[in-house]
């Protein structure tokens, strides 16, 4: 802020931006820069800011901008050539840094679309830091950038020679990533990090590729057959005129399949896994990737049958098992009937291999979880004769094995050696891909189900549609934090498999067998005993969701809610409030016992004397970190601190109506933060007003709950009236959840217009959020303002009605005030609320009663 504004002011004195830069560099550059500085000046060039955009049909999505704010303001308040002067200045200075040569060469290439110099810097960035893939991917991107730009007259030769420099950079980058990828280790060697594979390279030939088809094509539609190898290239020659293109057949030959192995490897990335480093891949990682194989795999069939067969296996993206595995996200049903029988056309081939049977079974398991038949009835018995599987086959062929061995729903005996197949996928899985996948999060493919057979197979895309009830809506589930079980139509579709936890290990229990599982949410496992979980398969092998406890549902339900029917248990003590630059902190003290605190509600258990005092935060800065995306405040976000003594058991309030619905425990959390961050954690119990902590450690902590599609939540909430009397009356009139901090802010801005508080009762019932409530009243000459307002638990300065009743006199009576709700299909409506305020004259009220006391 101080550096904002000083820099605003010698910008007015005529000081600029890109002076203050230069000279900086100058005076505190000259000779050595220390580590710190030098991490200053990089941030200051170099580091783009992320916007957070919330879009209310696609969520949040985060912007990453162009340059640096520095860069970005010269840019804007001076012109590009200080920018560029200062960035050159520094590139410079710093020698051996290869960070502002990179900078460089995209400020050329994006802003100025100079691609010359763009790539004298990118290639000057790579001398700097030869190991880099990253520093690497800017040369790839100047040569993607400018071919995209190319102008439509621009001759096949050139266009080829560009998309070939394209090419090299990227297959460039693809050696260094895979280097970077296969050390995995930092500093001395021995501390191993969590390096993900950086896959811009292989995204970025594909890219290349497919702008190199839609040049090519504008020129002569028989390039489409060139490209898809139907016709050879002499037959372009002609129709070009251009015989430079005769030096790139090597290159145009070998485009097709190299675009179909980048294709099959992010098809296998994707279905698989997901990152955990980033929130979500990219969504138009996939599409663009399936847009360029479509263009290079083409429409022409091959004469012969079986390559006709997977020619068509090809055109609907299903040739391998990863893409036979996405049938329900991809494919319609008839697409999987015809995918199904081309399979089985090719196992019935004399030179069909292996994999062509296990991607015929996975087919017919798709058209199963399509409510189709299976396509034949002789598909399961025949994988079943190639077992024994060699161990050194691939995890699919595992993963099959164990979906077709697992015992059945009832079936107590194991009636096939399981720890053996499930160390099978193990070992494969470590051999093929536990260093692609090293950082990424494997995604379920299928779940156990009620049932015999495959029938009792779940895909995972079912249970997505279950759970959003949105069946076009992109696959987003976050499967590592378990919330999808917790809809009852989900856990209607799943076996409750039983099992125990000793040494925080799982394991499934078989009659008098144990064999040992990964559990999902590793937390899950703290506590031994018997357990239920729903088991699902990744390529990686079998997992357990949903750890709980082996707890009756009525018993859960008593040990939930029977705390909160007595709360004559809990004794009331009032705080001690100081307000310091309108901060209020609130300081209590107590002996052992179980106490509540009249001002919050927070309720805390001690075995001895103990002080503590707290504070109330602001929710705002913590909805968009991407820990809290998935959810919703439900209570007021507290900073606590014990100052004297221990506390055993703390309740943070929620203000959320849970009625007696004990499965609501499953998507409360507590946001916990501290110096390292933010994280939620689960809590251990919850009644219908507080949710139970035991031995907490303090620092911010906040009550939330997932929010989801087809949760209706009701939330118990104030309603807040101030009045003013001038030359009439106005009233503003406030619904918010019972945050004391959200109710502090609202009283400042009103003082501070001029309005005093009216003391009501609020509605005795919790109320619908993000309903819309009208306010009406009877004085036919009010004037009501706005219409409706949706009631959500962000506080802003304008979410209020506003009352304004014209009258000369200055003697209104009593006044009615009526909050309704709109019922869902905004038809009707039904009365939440209704108060009658009482005023006198010359703006003093009948009912002293009424004002709020100071």
């Amino acid at each position: 802020m101080i550096a904002q504004c000083c820099t605003e002011q010698l910008a007015n004195a005529g000081v600029t931006r890109s002076d203050t830069t230069r000279h900086f560099l100058n005076s505190f550059c000259r000779s050595y820069v220390p580590p710190y500085l030098l991490g200053f000046i990089k941030d200051m060039l170099n580091k783009r800011e992320i916007t957070v955009i919330e879009d209310p049909t696609h969520g949040i999505k985060e912007w990453k901008e162009k340059f640096s704010r520095l860069i970005q303001d010269i840019t804007k308040r001076e012109d590009e050539g200080n920018s560029l002067s200062v960035l050159i200045m520094a590139s410079n200075k710093f020698y051996e840094v290869s960070l502002f040569p990179q900078t460089l060469a995209r400020f050329y290439y994006i802003q100025l679309e100079d691609y010359y110099n763009a790539e004298i810097w990118a290639k000057e960035a790579k001398r700097r830091a030869p190991w880099s893939s990253f520093v690497a991917d800017t040369l790839g991107q100047v040569h993607k950038s400018h071919l995209k730009k190319m102008p439509v007259y621009t001759r096949p030769s050139e266009i080829l020679q560009l998309a070939q420099k394209a090419i090299e950079a990227f297959e460039d980058e693809e050696k260094l990533a895979k280097n970077e990828h296969a050390k995995g280790k930092q500093g001395d060697g021995n501390v191993k990090v969590l390096r993900a594979l950086n896959t811009r390279g292989l995204f970025g030939y594909l890219e290349v590729c497919s702008l190199l088809y839609d040049h090519l094509i504008r020129h002569d539609e028989l390039w489409k057959q060139v490209l898809t190898r139907t016709v050879s290239l002499d037959s372009v020659l002609k129709s070009t005129g251009d015989r430079n293109i005769v030096r790139f057949k090597e290159l145009i030959n070998s485009l097709r399949d190299l675009v179909e192995k980048r294709f099959e490897f992010f098809d296998t990335f994707l279905t698989y896994s997901y990152s955990v480093v980033k929130r979500e891949d990219p969504s138009y990682m996939s599409r663009k990737t399936i847009e360029c194989y479509k263009k290079y795999v083409g429409d022409a069939e091959p004469n012969d049958q079986l390559q006709k067969a997977f020619h068509k296996l090809k055109q609907k993206l299903a040739v391998t098992s990863p893409g036979v595995l996405s049938c329900l996200e991809r494919c319609t049903r008839s697409d999987t009937k015809d995918i199904a029988v081309w399979w089985r056309e090719i196992c019935q081939h004399k030179h069909s291999a292996t994999h062509a049977l296990l991607n015929y079974v996975l087919a017919n398991i798709m058209l199963i979880n399509m409510k189709e038949p299976p396509s034949s009835a002789d598909y399961q018995s025949s994988f079943r004769e190639k077992m024994p599987l060699a161990p050194e086959m691939q995890p699919k062929f595992h993963m099959l094995a164990l979906l077709l061995c697992w015992p059945t729903d009832g079936e107590h005996e194991l009636a096939s050696d399981l720890p053996h197949l499930i160390q099978n996928i193990l070992h494969s899985y470590e051999q093929e891909y536990k260093s692609l996948f090293q950082s990424r999060y494997l995604r379920p493919i299928f779940f156990l189900g009620p049932g015999q057979g495959l029938n009792r197979l779940v895909h995972r895309r079912n249970l997505e549609i279950l759970w959003t009830q949105d069946a076009l809506e992109d696959a987003k589930t976050n499967w590592r934090n378990d919330d999808i079980f917790t809809d009852p139509t989900v856990q209607g579709k799943l076996l409750r498999i039983e099992g125990i936890v000793q040494d925080y290990r799982l394991y499934a229990t078989f009659g008098d067998t144990e064999i040992e599982l990964d559990a999902n949410r590793k937390d899950s496992l703290w506590k031994k005993g018997h357990v239920f979980f729903y088991l699902g398969f990744t390529i990686g092998g079998p997992v357990a969701y949903n750890v709980h406890r082996a707890e009756e549902p009525s018993e859960r339900l008593l040990k939930t809610f029977d705390n909160e029917t007595d709360s004559s248990q809990w004794t009331k003590l009032k705080p001690e409030v100081e307000i310091m630059e309108e901060v209020h902190t609130y300081s209590l003290q107590s002996e052992s016992g179980k106490y509540e605190c009249s001002e919050s509600a927070l309720r805390w258990v001690c075995k001895e004397t103990v002080s503590f005092r707290y504070q109330f935060s602001s929710w705002e800065r913590f909805m968009r970190k991407p820990v809290c995306m998935d959810y919703i405040p439900a209570g007021p976000l507290m900073d606590i601190k014990v100052t004297d003594g221990k506390l055993e058991e703390v309740r943070l309030p929620h203000w959320i109506c849970t009625g007696e619905n004990a499965a609501m425990s499953d998507i409360f959390r507590v946001l916990h933060v501290d110096s390292s961050g933010g994280y939620l954690e689960q809590v251990s119990e919850m009644t219908s007003s507080h949710v139970k902590l035991n031995k907490p450690e303090f620092f911010l902590r906040g009550a939330m709950i997932l929010k989801k599609l087809g949760l209706y939540l009701k939330v118990f909430a104030d309603v807040l009236i101030y009045m003013q009397i001038t030359s009439g009356l106005t009233l503003h009139v406030y619904l918010v959840p019972h945050d004391p901090l959200i109710q502090q802010e609202v009283e400042k801005k009103e003082k501070s217009d001029g309005f005093r508080k009216i003391q009501k009762t609020s509605p005795v019932d919790p109320v619908q959020l993000e309903s819309y409530f009208y306010l009406s009243t009877d004085w036919d000459t009010a004037q009501i303002c706005p219409e409706k307002q949706q009631f959500m638990l962000e506080w802003s300065d304008t979410n209020f009605f506003e009352v304004v009743i014209g009258n000369g006199k200055s003697d209104f009576g009593n006044v009615k005030l009526k909050l309704e709700v709109e019922r869902r299909g905004g038809k009707e409506k039904d009365t939440v609320w209704t108060c009658t305020i009482g005023t006198g004259f010359r703006g003093l009220p009948l009912d002293s009663s009424d004002w709020q006391s100071e």
